[in-house]
């Protein structure tokens, strides 16, 4: 079983930044894909980032185009802590983001955080 919670959300304005943390709890973290969703009100939630594991000490981060060049995910495996550094935030980035990990053998999210709000002003 995987525990994981977010925090690091808030008010910012346009153009500034922010960074989400997910703290991860369960065994073999490191060979676990992690990645962050979010959604915004009325709208269905959708991939942000992941960073999966590939090998040895080799992980992929890959991105939603909307996110790219402006987002960067990492993770500290020895600290079981997911990040998401949030550049040049735009109002279309509003929404409640998630924490999600799966398994290396699965190909679905089994796992969730509760969620932390970012709100970005223009």
């Amino acid at each position: 079983q995987v525990q994981l919670v977010e925090s690091g959300g808030g008010l910012v304005q346009a153009g500034g930044s922010l960074r989400l943390s997910c703290a991860a709890s369960g065994r073999t973290f490191n060979t676990y894909t992690m990645g962050w969703f979010r959604q915004a009100p009325g709208k269905e939630r959708e991939f942000v980032a992941a960073i999966t594991w590939r090998g040895g000490n080799t992980y992929q981060a890959d991105y939603a185009d909307s996110v790219k060049g402006r987002f960067t995910i990492s993770r500290d495996n020895v600290k079981m802590m997911v990040y998401l550094q949030m550049n040049s935030l735009k109002p279309e980035d509003t929404a409640v983001y998630y924490c999600a990990a799966h398994a290396n053998s699965r190909a679905v999210y089994d796992y969730w955080g509760q969620g932390t709000q970012v709100t970005v002003s223009s």
